[in-house]
């Protein structure tokens, strides 16, 4: 069972939530205090699931990926099969960086990145649609990003 967070837990991850990459010691510069205790807590958080990885964001742009859009899906069918399928198959198609299923319009929603509009009908046509259950699909294509973070607001919780 995973133990409730105190205000140093909390800052400890404010600041990996920023930075992933900083140093043990650093982070208990910051926070006043030695680094083996900073360590243990930063190792139970893992452990207990607090911190599910550390990675690097990228810039899509720079990659090459220019083209970001949120995919609505509605399935022919809501068994237990259908949902289990749809996901699992999802989870082959490397475009797709996120699947939520939502209640509402959709059943899932969907967030792809590809090199362009090219990319994306290429997509739609060889994979997405060759999915026997889908009932509907409806795409809406990023013109701009106005905020993008993974950083959560601990002070909320």
């Amino acid at each position: 069972m995973a133990h409730a967070l105190d205000k140093i837990d909390t800052q400890i991850l404010s600041i990996l939530q920023k930075d992933s990459n900083r140093t043990t010691k650093s982070i208990a510069e910051e926070l006043g205090m030695t680094t083996s205790p900073v360590f243990e807590r930063i190792k139970k958080l893992e452990k207990e699931g607090y911190i599910k990885k550390y990675v690097a964001v990228l810039d899509n742009k720079k990659i090459g990926l220019k083209l970001t859009v949120f995919i609505g899906i509605t399935l022919q069918g809501h068994t237990r099969s259908y949902l289990e399928k749809f996901v699992t198959e999802i989870n082959n198609f490397p475009e797709i960086v996120e699947c939520h299923r939502v209640s509402g319009n959709y059943d899932y929603l969907l967030k792809l990145i590809v090199e362009d509009i090219e990319a994306y009908e290429t997509f739609i046509i060889s994979k997405l649609t060759l999915l026997p259950y889908l009932g509907n699909v409806q795409s809406l294509i990023t013109l701009s990003t106005g905020k993008e973070t993974n950083e959560i607001d601990l002070s909320r919780v």
